[in-house]
């Protein structure tokens, strides 16, 4: 009977994890570039109290499948779903899209360490250098003219600064990010992620050449969540909860009949 409590348990534990990562995925709805995740699990072991294929109590005979009891379930992994948002328009040219869902933009962090970003809302800061909308740069570094009234960027990742009176001036080029499991990066919030072992190291490459998508300037990529998908995850994810705990008070009901026997 204890085996069921334990067992159900597990499950409410289960759920409320995936609860949790239904919850996060519905908060960054609206969150540029934002990536769902999925939470995925896994049964636990089993307690074989009759092996399959052993002896039956009648000579020459075998028990064709045995008997296992699970003993419930686990999160094993959180699973963030790259697949690319919808693309919105801004109007602002400093917005930019990479209009595939597996390249990344890389950004410098103050300590020198670099890591990635989908977000593509670029700004000028002080000393005209593009940065993220928390003041991280833009690597490789492009600082634009304080004279410029603008910058763009081409779908080949090429630099521009606009001027009122004047041609354009290119101030380089950006390369894109590629990571063999983009599922392995480090989530480390403000839209930014790091490589790991399990990502692989980044492999840079010209945006709109082999896997690396082109560039979008006056574009950005919006949340991949759907919320009514969300919505209808977290109507299965409540009710699987429900139900452990009816296997809980079910659990305890026999535990009480059992119990009064004895008196």
């Amino acid at each position: 009977m204890l085996r069921s409590l334990w067992t159900a348990a597990t499950g409410l534990d289960a759920q409320q994890r995936n609860v949790d990562v239904i919850a996060n995925n519905l908060a960054n709805v609206n969150t540029t570039a934002f990536k769902r995740a999925r939470a995925d699990f896994q049964d636990l072991f089993y307690s074989r109290l009759k092996e399959p294929g052993s002896q039956s109590a009648t000579p020459g005979l075998f028990i064709p499948s045995g008997i296992q009891v699970g003993n419930g379930v686990a999160n094993v992994a959180t699973t963030v779903l790259f697949d690319r948002g919808a693309m919105t328009g801004t109007g602002r040219l400093m917005d930019v899209a990479i209009q595939d869902g597996t390249s990344f933009f890389e950004i410098l962090l103050p300590n020198g360490d670099v890591v990635y970003t989908r977000d593509g809302n670029f700004h000028r800061d002080a000393q005209g250098n593009i940065v993220t909308a928390a003041g991280y740069r833009l690597n490789p570094g492009f600082t634009v003219p304080q004279d410029a009234v603008d910058a763009i960027f081409a779908p080949d990742g090429t630099v521009e600064a606009i001027f009122a009176n004047q041609p354009n001036q290119q101030l380089g080029n950006l390369r894109l990010a590629f990571f063999t499991n983009p599922g392995g990066l480090r989530a480390l919030g403000g839209n930014l992620y790091a490589a790991t072992d399990s990502s692989g190291l980044a492999i840079e490459g010209t945006p709109g050449q082999d896997q690396y998508g082109e560039l979008q300037s006056g574009f950005l990529e919006m949340s991949n969540v759907q919320a009514a998908q969300e919505l209808i995850n977290l109507i299965q994810a409540q009710r699987a909860f429900e139900m452990n705990s009816k296997s809980i008070q079910t659990s305890d009901e026999m535990l009480q009949t059992t119990a009064a026997l004895r008196r």
